[in-house]
Parts: structure tokens; sequence; C-alpha cells
């Protein structure tokens, strides 16, 4: 297994309608408009899971999109003054290949990832018991009760952040 910064949008596409349905118009912007802000778990040619991030702040959740006044209040509590961040925007990985410690790699690599390209923090919205593992063993900070969407319906889950400088 290896993690790969970028892909073409055409394969992404065709494993996402397999694996989760249609890759929706925010993710696909997101990469349109810099392919690095998608990062692939690859075994060989095939797509095991992928990433998807994007700055933000505490203001916008992305450019011109404003976040509702509870998720900033939240935000606001958990991150104080800091206002910049990158916010993990989707993190998935096909259920034949979980468990096997991929989402503890993708972590490090995407900590030294974001790290290396100057950007100070990491927030991630989850209610998956797996990855709230992970981030409280790598020392994320942890709010609770924020509405997500999933594709199962509305979940309250969790808004971990890290501060990497």
């Amino acid at each position: 297994m290896e993690l790969v910064v970028g892909g073409d949008l055409r394969v992404l596409k065709r494993y996402y309608k397999e694996t989760m349905g249609e890759l929706d118009d925010t993710a696909e912007k997101i990469i349109t408009q810099d392919p690095s802000h998608l990062i692939l778990w690859k075994g060989g040619e095939q797509i095991l899971g992928h990433a998807i991030w994007h700055e933000s702040n505490i203001e916008e959740h992305r450019r011109g999109v404003p976040r509702d006044k509870e998720d900033k209040e939240l935000l606001e509590k958990l991150l104080g003054r800091k206002k910049d961040f990158v916010e993990l925007h989707e993190l998935w990985l096909k259920k034949e290949h979980r468990g096997k410690g991929y989402g503890k790699l993708f972590f490090v690599f995407f900590e030294k990832f974001i790290a290396e390209r100057g950007y100070e923090a990491i927030v991630y919205y989850t209610a998956d018991p797996a990855a709230i593992a992970i981030c409280r063993s790598r020392g994320y900070k942890e709010v609770y009760g924020v509405e997500l969407s999933t594709p199962s319906g509305e979940e309250t889950c969790y808004i971990f952040y890290l501060q990497l400088k």
C-alpha cells in the first residue's frame, strides 16, 4: 500500500461511483482547483481509499461558503484565536482494507505533508469510531456536538483539531 498525492479525476470518479455513488460538485471543485488536495491509498493500480482536503478558516467553510453559527462557535471554542487551518474534508477506506493500520499511516503522512506545505493546523469532523480513536491517540484536541450529513443521514460528530507548529 502506498499513499499518492493527486490523481486522475476520471479514474477517481469511476472508483467513487463503485464505492460511494456520485462524486459531489464540492469535492470535484476542490480537486479540479488543486489536484494535490486528493490523496489516494493505492495497492498497485487499485484505489483502496481516498482523502480530500482544503484550506479553511473559522468564518468560511470554503471560500465564499460561510459557516453556520453553531459550527463557528464550536471551532472558536476549540481553536481559540487561531483562524486559518486545513480541513480534512473527506476520508474513506474500502471496508476490506480497514483494520490494517492504513488509517494511522495516513494521519502520520497527512500531518507531515500539510506541515511541509507550510500549514499550521488541521481540523477534521468525524463520527467514525476508528477515526476518533486515531485522532485521540495522536493528540488532537476535540469538541463534540456538531451535526454532520452522512450517507446514513444526519449524525452528531466530533470536531478534531491538531496544531502542527
